[in-house]
């Protein structure tokens, strides 16, 4: 009879919860979210010292990641500084509609970029941050890598080719173009000069990375 009873208890305490296992307290389960807040580009803002300010030591801007994360720059400066005159903090920008205008502008005319590499399969054009790849297969997948910041994108032709290593030393933006070869498809990398986050567009045998 205590068998019976044991046995009975084990089972109520395991089929009590879908899966004992996991925790199913919500106010401690992580919270994802692929909501995008868009925020309008700085201009020019403005911070005024009190009356007894008279030197201006350092500046420190808190800035956010492309990961979220938070972190801080200081500005060593040991200035004077004159109370009466308010500090400006300003960043040379285009509007957004300006940015996407010169975007299109840029996917439509082959005029506004610059020939970074060319082969008999796939030709790379740039125009400032915008990365123009022309070819004829298809594009199976593209994502971004990190150490060295890098796109990686795959091509849907098998080639029997050799790899590729194309270092491009004086762009500022697009360092170094890798090609290899794999079973159905080539893979291309084009590693970056920093960390940045794209959008992409196809325009008809044409894709056009657009970093920011």
């Amino acid at each position: 009879m205590i068998k019976i009873i044991f046995i009975l208890f084990l089972y109520i305490s395991l089929t009590a919860r879908e899966n004992p296992f996991f925790n199913t307290n919500e106010a401690n389960m992580p919270i994802t979210s692929n909501q995008k807040i868009v925020l309008d580009p700085l201009k020019r803002v403005s911070l005024s010292l009190p009356s007894t300010a008279r030197e201006i030591e350092s500046i420190t801007v808190k800035y956010k990641n492309l990961d979220g994360s938070i972190s801080t720059k200081e500005l060593k400066l040991n200035n004077t500084v004159d109370w009466h005159i308010p500090l400006f903090i300003s960043q040379a920008y285009a509007p957004l509609k300006e940015r996407a205008t010169t975007l299109k502008k840029a996917v439509r005319k082959d005029t506004q970029f610059k020939k970074l590499y060319t082969l008999a399969f796939i030709s790379f054009y740039q125009s400032n941050t915008t990365l123009k790849v022309v070819a004829k297969a298809a594009m199976i997948r593209n994502f971004l890598l990190v150490h060295p910041h890098r796109i990686v994108f795959d091509m849907k032709q098998d080639l029997s080719v050799r790899s590729y290593i194309k270092k491009l030393r004086k762009n500022k933006i697009f360092t170094k173009i890798r090609i290899g070869n794999h079973k159905g498809y080539y893979r291309v990398v084009v590693e970056l000069d920093g960390y940045y986050a794209y959008t992409l567009h196809k325009n008809k045998n044409s894709y056009i990375f657009n970093l920011h």
